[in-house]
């Protein structure tokens, strides 16, 4: 019986990242996941295995994700974000789509999300919980599903212009929104949430 496989090409750069000290990170992606991960070195391309005793082939889908964030510039600790967090999602934009391949207006717009001396992209991850990599063709953002929305949100704003003022008081609004949601939910009686038609209805 042939085991489910996915396929997934890195930048050659990352493979290093990807493998760790003495292959730490690639074991660690493959004993918490179940997979077996087969890295090219000299190529980026790395083929992904499912473990034919895997009880959950859904892991397959995590494994790439997690590949895929070290690829596009995340630090494995980030990354393993995905793992670790029940409702972490990987967004990707690549500005290819946007600019073409225009490398003067790619790196205009990275600047504008990167800000001067970093501060727009701190400013975006402290508002949202969420982690942006800017890194190469492409914008990548790690986080709650909530919370990366947000994040992607504001991105787009200034990738269509926005003043980062503008994008700031967005940040700000809506970090406060995702407070008093937290807020009402841990104010929520415990009977409620038992007794919520939705509540075991949520996909992870």
């Amino acid at each position: 019986m042939t085991s489910a496989s996915a396929f997934i090409k890195i930048p050659r750069n990352r493979v290093g990242v990807l493998v760790g000290p003495d292959g730490r990170i690639k074991e660690r992606i493959e004993k918490t996941l179940s997979v077996k991960l087969d890295i090219g070195s000299k190529t980026g391309n790395v083929h992904i295995s499912l473990d034919p005793r895997a009880d959950d082939p859904s892991v397959l889908f995590r494994a790439k994700e997690v590949v895929t964030a070290v690829g596009r510039g995340f630090s494995p600790e980030h990354a393993f974000g995905l793992l670790y967090e029940e409702d972490a999602v990987l967004e990707v934009i690549d500005l290819r789509r946007i600019v073409g391949k225009s490398q003067s207006e790619m790196e205009r717009l990275k600047g504008r999300v990167i800000g001067k001396e970093g501060k727009t992209r701190r400013i975006i991850e402290e508002m949202t919980n969420a982690n942006v990599s800017v890194y190469g063709h492409t914008i990548s953002i790690v986080g709650g599903v909530e919370q990366a929305q947000v994040a992607r949100e504001a991105i787009w704003m200034l990738l269509k212009g926005s003043q980062h003022r503008t994008v700031y008081r967005f940040l700000h609004r809506k970090r406060k929104e995702l407070k008093r949601k937290e807020m009402q939910l841990w104010k929520t009686p415990p009977e409620e949430l038992r007794a919520s038609p939705d509540t075991n209805q949520v996909e992870s």
